[in-house]
């Protein structure tokens, strides 16, 4: 498969600790990498354009089909998930919890009429959790292609399957996030991705950047108590799309917006409307990259990259949490501008905690990297690439 490079010592102890578990081999092997968002920082959930990557980060999963209908995974650094997929309504008590996504998915799946069925996993991921490169929505995609491959022949499409992977997130776990990064990990590759037509987004494969490594550092803190951040972003701009007589801010224009500020203002915050801006002109930014690396232009890609760190800073305001003085992803974009010359970067995911992406020379990749592990740590920096392949059977 494109893009994955199994170690065989991860792969080895993984399949031990599922002979320990189950007490017999595995029958299948399953890949679901994490996610960079290049371009597109919250724009997606205003039917916006973004241009994301699968990357070579992955949860891996060893597992068996069982024919008692029990969904039984297990993890040596999580709690363990059990539940039948003859019960599948959500739980208060499973909100914000990993197995509200997995019953999630099956609901999903059963309630459109695709067959569900059980299987017994253990899995291991290298996906940062809680850094902005999607460990959540790796998770939900996992599960369903797993039940994609195993139960329904393979025919579930991978738009249907990040939609899954969405609806499982937003009613079962109770995060309002679009469908960005279910996307992102169920197509695999570079892609642009507009959002216009919710029910079939518009995906466009695009050329990856050559000759440029990529560097995760991961910032420290977690998405987990961020959720309420999240949303006023999704509700401030609905605000203003509102108040324009809209129900997204793609129904209008961004002169439209610039034109009627003095009326906008008395019904909705400064911040609210700089956010708008930033809606409008990411969208912007995401058609500038593309053009840019499908001309083999680095230099009109790099900037655009640039231009949505200094907007999400700036603009959006989504690189540190309200009111508290600990802004390491704010500090790590101040790094990264003082270190890399040659390159661009920016923050990236939901924001407010997470991981800053950097596009760096190669021949200057380890140096940064180096200098960016002094301050968050050794383990907290990931040199990636860009995945061909999503979520997937590996064999």
């Amino acid at each position: 498969m494109l893009g994955i490079n199994i170690d065989a010592k991860r792969l080895n102890a993984l399949e031990a600790y599922y002979k320990a578990e189950f007490g017999s081999a595995p029958q299948a092997l399953f890949s679901s990498p994490g996610r960079a968002e290049l371009v597109g920082n919250h724009t997606d959930h205003n039917r916006g354009k973004v241009l994301v990557a699968a990357i070579t980060c992955d949860i891996l999963c060893l597992l068996s089909p069982r024919d008692d209908g029990i969904v039984d995974v297990r993890a040596a650094e999580f709690s363990p998930i059990r539940f039948s997929v003859s019960d599948l309504n959500s739980r208060e008590r499973e909100k914000g919890k990993s197995v509200s996504l997995a019953r999630g998915v099956c609901r999903y799946f059963a309630d459109r009429g695709f067959p569900v069925g059980g299987f017994s996993a253990v899995t291991q991921s290298t996906v940062f959790r809680g850094a902005g490169v999607s460990s959540s929505a790796a998770f939900e995609v996992l599960i369903a292609e797993i039940l994609n491959v195993l139960y329904c022949g393979g025919r579930v499409s991978p738009l249907e399957r990040a939609k899954a992977a969405q609806y499982a997130e937003n009613v079962y776990f109770g995060k309002p996030c679009g469908l960005l990064d279910q996307c992102g990990i169920s197509f695999g590759g570079l892609n642009k991705i507009d959002f216009a037509d919710l029910s079939a987004p518009a995906v466009e494969s695009v050329p990856a950047p050559s000759g440029y490594s990529i560097v995760l550092t991961n910032t420290g803190g977690s998405h987990a108590s961020l959720t309420s951040h999240y949303a006023d972003i999704r509700r401030e701009m609905g605000e203003v799309a509102a108040a324009m007589g809209k129900s997204v801010l793609r129904e209008v224009s961004q002169a439209e917006l610039q034109s009627e500020i003095p009326r906008l203002r008395k019904l909705v915050s400064d911040r609210a409307l700089l956010r708008a801006f930033h809606f409008f002109e990411e969208n912007e930014r995401v058609e500038r990259a593309v053009s840019s690396l499908r001309a083999g232009e680095i230099e009109g890609f790099l900037a655009a990259v640039r231009g949505s760190g200094e907007s999400s800073l700036a603009i959006l305001q989504n690189c540190y949490v309200p009111g508290d003085t600990a802004q390491p992803l704010a500090l790590a974009t101040k790094l990264s501008e003082k270190l890399i010359k040659d390159g661009a970067f920016r923050m990236m995911g939901g924001g407010f905690a997470g991981a800053v992406i950097a596009f760096v020379r190669e021949e200057s990749a380890a140096e940064y990297g180096r200098a960016m592990a002094r301050v968050f740590g050794k383990e907290n920096v990931f040199y990636t690439a860009v995945r061909g392949s999503g979520a997937c059977l590996v064999n």
